[in-house]
């Protein structure tokens, strides 16, 4: 996973730092595409954003470990979507925030993050689905301790996007449900 990062955050620093003109591969000429931070380059897509939303980052999942999903929230837009990698969604910040409430006060007992590898990055450019704006890449790994009396530890990758006031209105979680599904449903120890 450290690999991986290295490489993303390789390339995104290459994107970034290109501020040399380039010519237009169809015409021939020299023109170039001005950026937000001033450089020039035609294929420059993307940026490392403000360390800002590291800190937004790191206190949503205080906040989710001390079990306060109202501050947790309160980074929200209202019109957020909480998605899994399976496809699974929550749309609305009420409907996300109700979700981990229950969970939290329902199926799990504790959570603690640890191994946090943040890299923030503004997309000036869509390459693929993705929206232009600030993205926020996170890799963690958590332990989390359910009701049942089972613990479960896996790493997750958690990609965030924010609106134009700096709020989460786009949240995409990569985990494996199976060791989840099996922490919660069976008896400790098994």
């Amino acid at each position: 996973m450290k690999k991986l990062f290295v490489w993303m955050l390789c390339i995104s620093i290459a994107f970034s730092c290109n501020t040399a003109a380039t010519k237009d591969e169809t015409s021939g000429t020299g023109d170039t595409t001005s950026t937000a931070s001033g450089t020039s380059g035609r294929f420059r897509k993307i940026e490392v954003a403000d360390e800002k939303y590291i800190e937004i980052g790191r206190a949503g999942l205080a906040a989710l470990t001390s079990g306060d999903i109202d501050s947790w929230m309160s980074q929200y837009a209202d019109n957020a979507v909480y998605q899994w990698n399976s496809g699974d969604s929550i749309n609305g910040k009420a409907a996300i925030a109700g979700y981990w409430k229950k969970r939290r006060s329902e199926v799990i007992d504790s959570v603690a993050f640890s191994n946090m590898i943040w890299l923030p990055a503004r997309v000036l450019e869509s390459q693929a689905n993705e929206e232009p704006g600030v993205w926020l890449l996170g890799w963690y790994t958590v332990n989390v301790k359910y009701k049942s009396g089972n613990n479960m530890t896996q790493s997750i990758h958690t990609v965030m996007h924010f609106d134009a006031n700096d709020k989460i209105d786009r949240v995409v979680q990569y985990l494996d449900r199976a060791p989840i599904n099996a922490a919660v449903s069976s008896k400790p120890g098994k």
